[in-house]
């Protein structure tokens, strides 16, 4: 895909989008998580601290003491992490995982309520505690004491962190399935758009006329407005080459009068003036044959077949009886199966001016005969000639690019041939052959 592709930008909005909306979710679902796991643990120290305040209870000596501390051995392990302390009166309790240290518990109003609080835990760490206020009864001495449980914020943590690491894999296999959904997501929206591009191929081939209204909803008014333009086209099309035949059918009575007069011209003597008068009116009335052949081009017809064998047996068959190609050996081999896309009217055009020019200047003998290269079908007339100098090829096939001005040509029938090649995708070239010119017309099957 190039830099520039509708496709691409599609796609790397869409994984930009995909990668941007994981990574939000990952941390959303890494905060949640750490919340869920801060409740759990909030849950465990609530049960802990009523089981602490359960169980306190007056001692031998007539001192609280906690008679049945909760059962979790971390209460009994140095520096475990997890600790529980009460303050009565001047007494402080507190569980073996303490050690000698003490917890510095926070004022908080004289209420029954659970308070959460951040405290700094014996060796430094961040501890999560828990405390309310009870107040004794009298059996217990009566007053009031504070009771605390902590744990060490570093396990919910390490906690968040497991669970983090744990969902990277899963939101990867969900980026990859959602790029690749994205890929097809686009694939299927842009194949409307293939479908137009090849529609306009045909159209350009000469194998459709319209985009017609097979497309989306979205792509409707766009081949809606295609067709309307490429119709608008057409009609513009039509009305010029009207004018253009209009314009040398008009010319065309004029230079036919114009002929009587020459006649009279020389009937009279003046043959000086008739036959320079000839020589433009001559001039003049190719060019009008040559307009004439160009507003008839008919190119672009979807349903143009020519069967090439005819059209060239029918053009050698005219050819043949003229002066000039009565005294030549014809030679024409050409499949019966072979066809052109191009309408049969214009490839007599084209066939017509290579074999006048090739029987003009043939010694003996024409020949002409097809070739197939690249989907096409070459038309190849080579007569035995002098032919042409490479060098001057080029200018063989210029308007008006007449080498030979013996005959009395105009020098446009080459630029005709070329201007039908055009018309219909097809290509012209001249070339020197083994025994002397060889003019080639190739358009597709």
């Amino acid at each position: 895909m190039r830099r520039g592709s509708l496709r691409l930008r599609l796609l790397l909005a869409g994984t930009v989008s995909v990668l941007a909306a994981l990574v939000l979710s990952g941390f959303g679902l890494t905060l949640l998580f750490e919340r869920h796991v801060g409740r759990r643990v909030e849950a465990e120290l609530g049960v802990y601290l009523d089981q602490i305040v359960a169980g306190l209870e007056r001692g031998a000596g007539g001192e609280l003491a906690v008679t049945t501390p909760p059962a979790d051995p971390r209460f009994a392990q140095p520096l475990s992490g997890l600790y529980w302390q009460i303050r009565a009166r001047d007494a402080v309790l507190r569980s073996r995982s303490l050690w000698d240290a003490t917890l510095a518990l926070p004022s908080d109003p004289a209420d029954a309520a659970v308070h959460r609080h951040r405290v700094a835990g014996p060796d430094g760490s961040p501890l999560v505690l828990l405390e309310r206020r009870v107040v004794l009864p009298s059996r217990l001495g009566g007053g009031e004491m504070q009771a605390a449980v902590a744990v060490d914020a570093a396990e919910i943590a390490t906690a968040t962190r497991a669970f983090a690491v744990d969902l990277v894999p899963y939101l990867g296999v969900i980026a990859l399935f959602l790029i690749a959904a994205a890929y097809g997501q686009v694939a299927v929206g842009l194949r409307p758009l293939a479908a137009v591009r090849a529609q306009l191929a045909a159209i350009r081939a000469g194998k459709a006329r319209r985009l017609g209204q097979a497309f989306p909803d979205e792509i409707l008014p766009l081949a809606s407005e295609v067709d309307a333009l490429l119709e608008a086209r057409e009609t513009q099309v039509e009305r010029a080459r009207a004018r253009a035949a209009d314009l040398a059918h008009g010319l065309k009575t004029p230079l036919q009068v114009l002929a009587g007069d020459i006649e009279r011209l020389r009937a009279k003597g003046d043959t000086d003036i008739a036959s320079g008068i000839e020589q433009v009116a001559t001039t003049m009335d190719r060019h009008v044959d040559r307009e004439l052949a160009r507003a008839r081009i008919a190119a672009g017809r979807p349903d143009a077949r020519a069967r090439v064998a005819e059209v060239v047996e029918r053009v050698v068959a005219v050819v043949a009886r003229t002066p000039a190609g009565e005294r030549l050996t014809w030679s024409v081999d050409i499949p019966a199966e072979a066809t052109a896309w191009i309408d049969p009217d214009d490839l007599a055009e084209a066939i017509g001016n290579l074999v006048e020019n090739a029987a003009r200047h043939a010694s003996t003998a024409v020949a002409i005969r097809t070739c197939e290269r690249d989907g096409s079908t070459g038309i190849i007339v080579a007569d035995d000639g002098p032919g042409i100098p490479p060098e001057r090829l080029d200018e063989a096939l210029l308007r008006g690019g007449q080498l030979d001005r013996s005959g009395g040509g105009a020098g446009l029938g080459l630029a005709i041939v070329r201007d039908i090649a055009e018309a219909w995708g097809g290509r012209f070239d001249l070339r020197t052959g083994p025994a002397g010119l060889e003019a080639e017309f190739g358009i597709r099957r």
